[in-house]
Parts: structure tokens; sequence; C-alpha cells
């Protein structure tokens, strides 16, 4: 990727190529450079510092060794809380605090490169705190049980329930009595033939007798 883009207000190029290099090797799935600020001090500037904004952080460098290396800090934007700049007579200082108290800055950055990175710095400050509002938002309302929905037209609805259909109880008949039937009668002349049988056992009538009852009873039926 050309480098131009990074120098329109007044950047060193070599330095800014240097920087460049390094931060590609830095970069995260996703994170783009914003911006690259190059520190111009009075008289000798050999070794500047530099501070690289992109999408997702803050970083310092620091050149090493005479130059020969470049040490790195960096900051991710949901971790600051304070972004500064101030003016001074020789160039502008830019810092920024981070949620633990600490500081970081670079000072003697041309004017103009301080505006832009307090600039771009305030959009992405206003940008992470959205985004930190709209997370609170969504675990608020995930803890009480609703979903934060982020485009209702894309949301199929579901019909309600038909309320439930409750079937008649089919009346069960009660079981008929069952009728008893009446005893039967001992039959008559089967009782009368008994107890003259038993007269007869006992000795009570004759022979002569019984046999004339007997027969008196059949001629009945």
């Amino acid at each position: 990727m050309s480098i131009d883009k990074f120098l329109n207000d007044g950047q060193e190029p070599a330095t800014v190529e240097k920087i460049y290099t390094r931060l590609v090797d830095l970069l995260n799935t996703g994170e783009e450079v914003i911006y690259i600020a190059v520190q111009k001090k009075p008289l000798v500037n050999l070794f500047p510092d530099c501070v690289a904004l992109t999408n997702k952080r803050v970083l310092f460098f620091t050149p090493a060794n005479l130059g020969l290396s470049i040490k790195f800090i960096d900051f991710v934007w949901k971790d600051i809380v304070d972004v500064h700049s101030k003016e001074e007579i020789i160039g502008a200082v830019f810092t920024v605090k981070t949620l633990n108290g600490a500081e970081m800055g670079v000072d003697y950055l041309p004017k103009v490169q301080a505006r832009k990175l307090y600039q771009y710095a305030q959009e992405r400050k206003e940008n992470e705190r959205e985004e930190r509002r709209l997370r609170e938002l969504e675990e608020k309302r995930a803890e009480s049980g609703s979903v934060l929905i982020d485009n209702p037209s894309h949301v199929a609805l579901t019909p309600p329930a038909p309320p439930p259909v409750f079937e008649a109880p089919v009346p069960v008949s009660a079981p008929e009595p069952v009728k008893e039937e009446p005893a039967a009668k001992p039959d008559e002349l089967t009782e009368k033939l008994k107890k003259l049988k038993m007269l007869f056992d006992n000795s009570l009538i004759s022979q002569e007798e019984y046999n004339q009852k007997k027969m008196d009873l059949l001629e009945d039926l």
C-alpha cells in the first residue's frame, strides 16, 4: 500500500515509511491505519518519535539503538478515557490517558498533525462511546429476558398460538340396574308329596293312607 496518504501534512517520508512497515506487522484482522504523525524537534531531529492511529488503538513509536530498532506501546480505544492536545510555542503535545491512570504523549509535533490526531481521536472515542452504550443496552435487555433487535423488518414475527380447544365430555350413561328375577316358588305338589312321604316315613300314616293321599294329589294335575 502507498504511504502517500500519510504525507499530506508535512510528515517526513523516510520516517513514515519505516513506521508504516513496522505497523503492517502489528495490525490485527480488520485493523486499518488512519493517521501517522511524526515528531519534529528543533535543531536536531534524527530519530523522531511517532504516533499512529488505527481504528482499534493508538500506538506510540520511539526509536532505539540509534534508530536501528523501534520500540512501541499501544492502547486500545476502549481503555482510553481522555485525549488531549496542547499547542505550544514550538509544536504541540498530544497525550492520551487510560482507565488505569497511565499517560503517554509525544511533544514537538507539528501543530497541524497534532490537530489531526486530536480530531481523529475524538471521532474514534465518540464511536467507542456509542458502541459501549449499545453493548450495555444489549446486556441490560438480555438480563431482563428481552432481545435487542437492530432491524425489526428482518425479523419474522411468530403468530400467536391459537387458544386451546376443549372438547365437551361425552356423557357416560349409568349402567342399568340388573333386575333380579324373583325366586321361583317351590312346586306346591312337590312339597305336599314330600310332607306326605315324611308322614309315612315317621309311621304317622299307614301305607294305605299314604297311597290314597298320593293318588289324590296326583289326580289334581
